[in-house]
């Protein structure tokens, strides 16, 4: 059998994505843009929540958008129970050649994966799921060693893409992303590579390091002659009032005044971020910002990026990485993170 990647009859591909993180689909891009150089004549169709459509859209590699209506099984979105049959009577429509599982671990994923009709289905077979006898060798075992954005690139390879090295990460910046940075370091008496970026907030409570540690460090950074900058989305303002309210040294709060390529922009131009393990995270990967991430329940294996100019702190408790949202105990693993270290490491990439 040919492998469906290096086949000329396979043009119509449908990833299902189902992730609704800044940072999930982000990670998606290096195996999207190595799909765009093999196969230009490809046809992708993104399956994911129809909110994710803004970040889709600034991907930077072409790709349609099926809105998905949630199942059980799948926790990233609400279930629309009424939204099931016109989803999958448009992904028959669409004609698929290939269907790909491409959310994770979830056996719930490769459910909605073979109800989009497609020709073949495959893509990554989680733990204790056994392919449909006949499909094993279009079928990944899901790779639990590999960094998220590299996951998906050997997805893709173990289907026919040709091997092409590291999983590159990437976001396009536009012409008014560069004029909104430029009129929010203006306005803001900002300096390129003279600032460091605070992003105290995320979306699980387990994910954010407490208030405290991040005021203690942007007051070392502020030390060192840094500005410090304190961004979030809009509904992480008053976590980050709470930042600039501890800090002794004054802070410019922009949490939820920029765009998605605005952020973007300032990460880029910043001398260092410091911040939790959200999409901020990756999205400075994918520029080329100088990082530090603060990993509490998460998995610095699946989402810490690789190489010098990045830095990730975990926990040293025997509980982490864990699943809870909120910690059901009394957070310890925050406790862990020494302010002082993380501080330190930011000084040297900010310095580098």
């Amino acid at each position: 059998m040919t492998a469906p990647l290096a086949d000329p009859d396979v043009r119509r591909l449908a990833l299902v994505r189902l992730r609704v993180g800044l940072g999930d689909l982000l990670c998606t891009v290096p195996a999207l843009r190595r799909l765009r150089a093999a196969r230009p004549d490809v046809e992708v169709t993104l399956v994911t929540f129809g909110r994710m459509a803004p970040v889709v859209e600034r991907l930077g590699v072409p790709v349609a958008l099926l809105p998905f209506p949630g199942v059980e099984g799948v926790p990233d979105g609400p279930v629309d129970a009424g939204g099931w049959a016109p989803f999958t009577a448009a992904a028959r429509e669409r004609g698929f050649d290939l269907a790909l599982q491409a959310y994770g671990d979830r056996p719930a994923a490769n459910r909605v994966t073979a109800a989009l009709g497609a020709r073949l289905t495959g893509g990554f077979a989680p733990t204790g799921w056994d392919p449909p006898p006949g499909t094993e060798a279009l079928h990944l075992r899901y790779p639990l060693h590999l960094h998220e954005a590299a996951r998906h690139v050997a997805l893709l390879e173990h289907l026919g893409l040709p091997p092409g090295g590291e999983a590159v990460m990437g976001f396009p910046l536009t012409a008014a992303d560069e004029a909104e940075h430029a009129a929010t370091l203006a306005a803001a008496g900002l300096e390129p590579g003279r600032y460091a970026v605070l992003h105290p907030g995320a979306s699980a409570p387990t994910r954010r390091w407490p208030v405290d540690r991040y005021a203690a460090v942007g007051d070392a950074l502020a030390a060192d002659g840094l500005a410090v900058v304190v961004t979030g989305v809009p509904g992480e303002r008053e976590i980050s009032a709470r930042v600039v309210a501890a800090m002794r040294a004054p802070a410019v709060d922009l949490t939820g005044a920029t765009s998605l390529g605005g952020l973007a922009a300032l990460l880029r131009d910043s001398a260092v971020l410091v911040g939790n393990d959200t999409g901020s995270a990756h999205l400075a990967a994918a520029v080329g910002a100088r990082s530090v991430t603060v990993f509490l329940p998460g998995d610095p294996v699946r989402w810490a990026h690789p190489g010098p100019r990045h830095r990730a702190f975990t926990p040293t408790v025997a509980c982490a990485p864990c699943p809870h949202l909120a910690c059901p105990i009394e957070f310890r693993c925050a406790q862990t993170v020494d302010p002082a270290a993380v501080a330190g490491a930011a000084r040297e990439l900010a310095a580098s």
